[in-house]
């Protein structure tokens, strides 16, 4: 076969490191597939006949309003930023980024502390004002409340990248609109809308993987979905036949959402006619116009970062001194290490997989490409389903080798942090890959030509020539997988070996034990450290276009 040949062809110790490192993500995968197949027991016949329709059903309504509240509010302000000037607006073009930083179940148990009868809300209005009122009104746990905060919190995703095509199209597109006749709103609806579908589905489709990987908001909230459903099958009833039922049905909905993504993207493109393009001119909004866009942009900068963010100061003063003890430093460095270690692992990967792909024409080296977002379009949670079969399958295979080492046979592999760091691996190299990939299209392959000619190997060309160039991408990519496995729950919560508590699985904790202000600090350095790596990352990108 032709790919076979191709394959032969450009057989070197790149193609076999791309090709381990494709293997080891699809390997967990294959694990829960494989397992579908084995004879359900009595626990899953209950699941499927009383339990099965209401994670499907409270699984779709977070995922369908979740992406339409995210979807009106991310596609409203990017417009607004790149069409109009107003009062604050440089501040907010940046501000609105933040809430990535709070991951949705620190908001989750933030909101609630804020709003329940113990709250600064409540108690306020009963001895300032003497008011009482009813709890309903206050009740954040509930299905609505799962999707405010999913909201508020995961809005950036579409956002941004919205917002970065928006500022990028011709102001002629506008222009020639309101030459029409068209108002502001006939404009946005007939022509911002349509050109933006790819970057609003793109921004969307990411939202909904993030509701889909969440276990903090829905277990605080005490929501059924898939993912409290695979927990509490695996650790709840020791039941891995029906977590790995679970999480395989949890996969076929990942697999329809993704082939419905490309659907509603469709295949209409829209590209510049010539060379010479003009940026949106703004229009500058005075008076109650330009307030009242102040007043709007202000309310979702407070909802989604401003008031946890108070909050979480006020609670973290309050324990500190109870909170700052030698185990808490261990958390930091439990938190500190893994990301560290399983980023750089993801960045080297990346790297390799890049330089491979870029370097080879064929249909092999671009399915090799692909197979790398596989990871982060799984939820964690089926990750980590996959990953513990897989590593416990390895153990009892190595039994016989313990045993001729003097080891008593247990399951090593399967106790001991590198199965976190390898889920971490699968799950976030599709972080590191992209920013990598983006990095080697910009310096293309002309100088990488260039010294092949000059008679210098294929390596050494990489560590000389090619890695220097792309420094920026390679450290923005770091830097990315760092703030997502610092702010990881699922994969952690099941994958972390024993008394081995990270900022993350430690916060979560505090507040499920209903200990809220204890979990501020930790939250807050969460917080804190990956605000600052998103502002890095942003000076790296201006840096990097200029």
């Amino acid at each position: 076969m032709q790919w076979v040949r191709n394959l032969k062809m450009h057989l070197n110790g790149w193609a076999v490191l791309t090709l381990l490192f494709v293997l080891i993500i699809l390997l967990p995968n294959i694990s829960v597939f494989a397992q579908l197949f084995t004879p359900p027991n009595e626990n899953w016949y209950h699941i499927k006949e009383f339990l099965l329709k209401s994670y499907i059903f409270n699984t779709l309504t977070l995922v369908i309003f979740t992406a339409l509240f995210t979807i009106l509010i991310g596609v409203s302000a990017s417009w607004f930023v790149s069409a109009y000037d107003f009062p604050f607006k440089n501040f907010f073009k940046w501000a609105l980024v933040l809430p990535l930083a709070i991951p949705p179940y620190i908001g989750a148990y933030t909101y609630h502390g804020i709003l329940n009868y113990t709250g600064v809300i409540q108690t306020t209005l009963r001895n300032s004002f003497d008011v009482q009122v009813q709890q309903k009104y206050f009740d954040i746990m509930t299905m609505p409340g799962a999707v405010f905060i999913f909201t508020m919190f995961l809005f950036p995703y579409v956002y941004i990248i919205t917002r970065s095509f928006l500022e990028k199209q011709a102001a002629s597109l506008i222009e020639n609109a309101r030459l029409l006749g068209s108002s502001s709103f006939e404009i946005f609806y007939r022509v911002v809308i349509p050109i933006s579908r790819t970057a609003i589905i793109g921004g969307a489709s990411l939202v909904v993987l993030e509701v889909l990987n969440d276990f903090g908001v829905v277990k605080y909230f005490g929501i059924p979905t898939f993912s409290t459903a695979i927990f509490q099958a695996w650790f709840g009833m020791g039941d891995h036949g029906s977590a790995v039922r679970l999480a395989g049905i949890l996969m076929s909905i990942v697999i329809v959402i993704l082939v419905l993504e490309k659907l509603f993207r469709g295949r209409k493109k829209y590209s510049f006619s010539t060379s010479k393009v003009r940026p949106i001119q703004k229009m500058e909004l005075t008076g109650l116009k330009g307030w009242g866009m102040f007043a709007y942009f202000l309310a979702i900068f407070s909802l989604a970062f401003l008031i946890p963010f108070v909050q979480l100061v006020h609670w973290a003063v309050m324990t500190y001194e109870l909170i700052f003890t030698g185990e808490f430093f261990r958390l930091i460095w439990n938190s500190v290490f893994v990301a560290v270690i399983a980023a750089s692992v993801i960045v080297a990967a990346a790297l390799i997989i890049g330089n491979y792909t870029r370097l080879t024409d064929g249909r092999v080296a671009k399915a090799m490409s692909r197979v790398t977002i596989l990871g982060y379009s799984m939820p964690g949670a089926v990750i980590a389903i996959g990953v513990i079969t897989l590593f416990i399958a390895l153990d009892k295979k190595l039994f016989t080798f313990y045993e001729a080492i003097g080891l008593q046979p247990t399951l090593i592999l399967s106790l001991s942090v590198s199965m976190l760091i390898f889920a971490y691996v699968i799950r976030f190299l599709a972080i590191g890959y992209n920013s990598i990939e983006a990095g080697f299209e910009k310096v293309g392959r002309s100088f990488t030509e260039a010294s092949r000619l000059l008679g210098m190997p294929v390596t050494k060309t990489f560590f000389k020539v090619d890695l220097k160039m792309i420094k920026g991408a390679v450290f923005s990519g770091f830097i990315l997988v760092f703030v997502d496995i610092l702010k990881e729950l699922p994969l952690t919560l099941i994958l972390q070996p024993f008394n081995f508590y990270t900022l993350a699985t430690k916060a979560f904790q505090y507040a499920s034990d209903e200990m809220i202000q204890e979990a501020a600090i930790a939250s807050l350095l969460i917080i804190i450290i990956s605000g600052l790596s998103i502002f890095f990352f942003h000076v790296i990108l201006e840096k990097e276009q200029h």
